[in-house]
Parts: C-alpha cells; sequence; structure tokens
C-alpha cells in the first residue's frame, strides 16, 4: 500500500506538467512516465490488453487509445461484467469487444490501477494548473526582450552596408602597388584635391574616388617570402622615434591597402540610418576621426590568432607584424594592436554585432570638430539600445556575459591606438620622401603635415 502512495504522489507531481490537452483525454491517459527508458522510441509498443498499437504508459500500463479509455469507463461505473464464455478468452485487436469481462480482467492482469483515474474535481483543478501555467509562460514569454522591426530593420540595413562595402575574396587587392619586402622604392600617387569632401557628396559610393585612383601602379612585382616575427622583449625596445625610415618597402602598398579600405569606411558610413542627416561638415569630422579604429575593427575578419596574421586571401596579402614595420610603424602601435585583435577575435561576435559596433564607433559625438553633438548622440545611443537588445535576446550564453561592456572597452582601447597611430604617421609624414609615397586620400584624412 505505501508503494501504490508513492507512486501516486509521484503521478500528481507530475501531471501538473503535462501538455495542455482535452482534460478527458489526458484524465484518461494520466501515467507514470515511461520507466528508466526502457523503451526504444524507434521500436513499436504494443498494447498489454490486445496488441494494437500502444500510445504509452496509461493508469500504469502500456496500453492503446481503445483499452485505455475502456478501463476509464469500466472504473467509473463500476460495471460489474460476465464472461459468457469460459473465464479465459484471449483478448485480440479484433475481438476485444466480445468479452469485457476477459478484457478488464487483462487490465487488471497488466497493472492497469482505478486509483490512478483522476475524478472530476481532479480534472478540474488540472484544467486549472495548465490554465495557470500556460498563462505565467505567456506572461514570461512578453517580458523578454524583443528587437522591434524597427531595430531589426536597422541591423538588416548595416549588415547590407557591410556586404557591400567589404569583400571577403580581396580581389581589389592586385590593384595596389605591390608588396615589397626589400629596399626597393615606388612612386607615390599624384592626386591631392579635396576627396573626402568631394565622396561625401556622392550618392553612388561605388565611385569613390574615382575609377583611375588606382590606374597608375605599376606592374606587379615578385614579393621576397615574408619574414617570420616574435613578439620579444627586444622588439617591445622599439619606438615611434627610432624607426629606420630608409627602409620602408611595404610603405607604398599599405598606403593604397589604407587608402582603399578608408573609402569602403566611407561607404559603410554613408549607409549608417541617421548618418546622411548630418551636416557634410560633421559627416567628415567623424569620418576622419574614426576612420582608422574602423579600418582596425574591420580589419579583425582577416585576423587569425594561431599566426597573428592578417591573411587577406593569397599568401601575397598575408600581412605580419614585420610587413607593418615596413610601412613605417613600431611595436608602440603594433603590440597592442595585436592584442587588441586577439581580444576582439574571443569575443566571437556575430556579424550584426560587429556591425553595430562599427556603427557606433563611427557616430561617436566627443569626436574633434563635431558641431551637432546631440543629434550625433541620439544616433549613436540609438545603436547602443539596439546592440544591448540584440545580445539579450540573440547572443546565447555564457558568450553574452558582459559582452556589451567588453564591447565598449574595445572602443576605448581603440581610441588609444588611434592616438599612437596619428604620432607615428606625424612622424613619418615629416619625411618628404615617405609622404610623397601616401594617398590624397591618406594624407587629408589623417593630415598632411609637410608644410
Amino acid at each position: 500500500m505505501s508503494q501504490l502512495q508513492s507512486s501516486w504522489e509521484m503521478h500528481q507531481q507530475s501531471v501538473a506538467y503535462l501538455p495542455d490537452t482535452d482534460m478527458e483525454t489526458m484524465a484518461a491517459s494520466t501515467s507514470l512516465p515511461d520507466p528508466a527508458g526502457e523503451f526504444d522510441r524507434n521500436v513499436p509498443r504494443i498494447c498489454g490488453v490486445c496488441g494494437d498499437r500502444a500510445t504509452g504508459f496509461h493508469f500504469n500500463a502500456m496500453t492503446c487509445e481503445g483499452c485505455k479509455g475502456f478501463f476509464r469507463r469500466s472504473m467509473k461505473r463500476k460495471a460489474m461484467f460476465t464472461c459468457p464464455f469460459n473465464g479465459d478468452c484471449k483478448i485480440t485487436k479484433d475481438n476485444r469487444r466480445h468479452c469485457q469481462a476477459c478484457r478488464l480482467k487483462r487490465c487488471v492482469d497488466i497493472g492497469m490501477m482505478k486509483e490512478f483515474i483522476l475524478t472530476d474535481e481532479e480534472v478540474q483543478r488540472k484544467r486549472e494548473m495548465i490554465l495557470k501555467r500556460k498563462e505565467e509562460e505567456a506572461l514570461k514569454e512578453s517580458l523578454k526582450p524583443k528587437l522591434s522591426e524597427e531595430q531589426q530593420k536597422v541591423i538588416d540595413i548595416l549588415l547590407e552596408a557591410h556586404h557591400k562595402t567589404y569583400d571577403p575574396t580581396y580581389a581589389d587587392f592586385t590593384k595596389f602597388r605591390p608588396p615589397v619586402r626589400s629596399n626597393s622604392s615606388s612612386r607615390g600617387a599624384a592626386r591631392s584635391s579635396s576627396i573626402l569632401t568631394q565622396d561625401l557628396s556622392s550618392e553612388d559610393s561605388s565611385d569613390l574616388f574615382g575609377s583611375d585612383a588606382f590606374s597608375t601602379f605599376p606592374e606587379s612585382v615578385e614579393p621576397q617570402m615574408f619574414s617570420n616575427l616574435v613578439l620579444s622583449e627586444e622588439n617591445d625596445e622599439s619606438s615611434s622615434m627610432n624607426i629606420d625610415f630608409s627602409h620602408l618597402s611595404m610603405l607604398p602598398h599599405l598606403a593604397d591597402l589604407v587608402s582603399y579600405s578608408i573609402q569602403k569606411v566611407i561607404g559603410f558610413a554613408k549607409m549608417i540610418p541617421g548618418f546622411r542627416d548630418l551636416t557634410a561638415e560633421d559627416q567628415i569630422a567623424l569620418l576622419k576621426s574614426s576612420a582608422i579604429e574602423v579600418i582596425m575593427l574591420r580589419s579583425n575578419q582577416s585576423f587569425t590568432i594561431e599566426d597573428m596574421t592578417w591573411t587577406c586571401g593569397s599568401n601575397d596579402f598575408k600581412y605580419r607584424i614585420s610587413d607593418v614595420t615596413q610601412a613605417g610603424h613600431s611595436m608602440d602601435l603594433l603590440e597592442p594592436l595585436v592584442k587588441f585583435q586577439v581580444g576582439l577575435k574571443k569575443l566571437n561576435l556575430h556579424e550584426e554585432e560587429h556591425v553595430l559596433l562599427m556603427a557606433i564607433c563611427i557616430l561617436s559625438p566627443d569626436r574633434p570638430g563635431v558641431q551637432d553633438t546631440s543629434l550625433v548622440e541620439s544616433l549613436q545611443d540609438r545603436l547602443s539600445d539596439i546592440l544591448q537588445t540584440y545580445i539579450r535576446c540573440r547572443h546565447p550564453p555564457p558568450g553574452s556575459r558582459l559582452l556589451y561592456a567588453k564591447m565598449i572597452q574595445k572602443l576605448a582601447d581603440l581610441r588609444s591606438l588611434n592616438e599612437e597611430h596619428s604620432k607615428q604617421y606625424r612622424c613619418l609624414s615629416f619625411q618628404p620622401e615617405h609622404s610623397m609615397q601616401l594617398t590624397p586620400l591618406v594624407l587629408e584624412v589623417f593630415g598632411n603635415e609637410i608644410s
């Protein structure tokens, strides 16, 4: 008796979480769970009473729907049946209606119990419990953060903008002055018009900077093998003030790469919702201040932690830190840059989070020269809200834990990298022979220090 009571208590606890089904059917099918996974879901289950296909445990035994209903009705009516034959009829799917007495006896023999049948009061309580559970689940679902249609539209626009301005094949890199990891030099670009202002007024971002931007590059030069760079204490002693400016063989190629990247950042920015509502002056101020930071963010897509390189297609365009030092930058910039890239890569950002972070970076109201800071701030706040909502809705734990705060910290890291880049760029631009290797766009965005 104690075992039966224990089973009944287990049953009462478990049925509180049964799916919302027809109450009468549910009451009839009340049963203990499948014991210890004894039955393979793929193996057909047989009714212990008549041999028909069973639908599960009903009233403590494996039965079909027909025998389940028969037992429930018989118990509730307290029916008394008499076998018209010898009292030992073999019950099958086809003859189970012929002898109710033997069918009921078979039900009891395989373990079906009337104690598992719910009373009308219990059925009503069960209905109320299920209704309450559904209401609680609906309330819980309603309290979950959701991306609104407008927020999703902004994300879709930013994704499209990124796809239009970032080519993962890096096919355009062949148009740059070739990478030369030696002492040879290449001629610089000669155009010097106000390209940035001209581009911001262009409606077609695909025509940025004109089709002749890279038409004067020399024929491709076979690059030498890349040297392996190891970050060591000796390298740490380098500074922007002791660079050997006589061996900047990679400067022409990387200047073209940066110039090209600036074009793509401009194209991306022009598609950020609200950016074109700003004055041309504020657009230019934001782009000049944020361009190198967004380039660093975008380059994370090609960064590989395994070998600490930026791999942009073929080996010709696989960039090690040593290549960047041959373009005039020292470890004061490159070591924290690599740490930044590793840290950003480990966040495992979704593409949606990546494009939102780039847009937030561009729309920073505290950039030098910005006039309408309140409008820029409102645009940035809108993007920040979308990013936080996206993380809560779409980024599963544990990766989402403190993710927004970590992303904002990355923006702070970019400011420090931007300052160091500006310092090293000024040092480089004081050398006229190297300043001539830069493109007009690079000179305009980062500032031409040559008087």
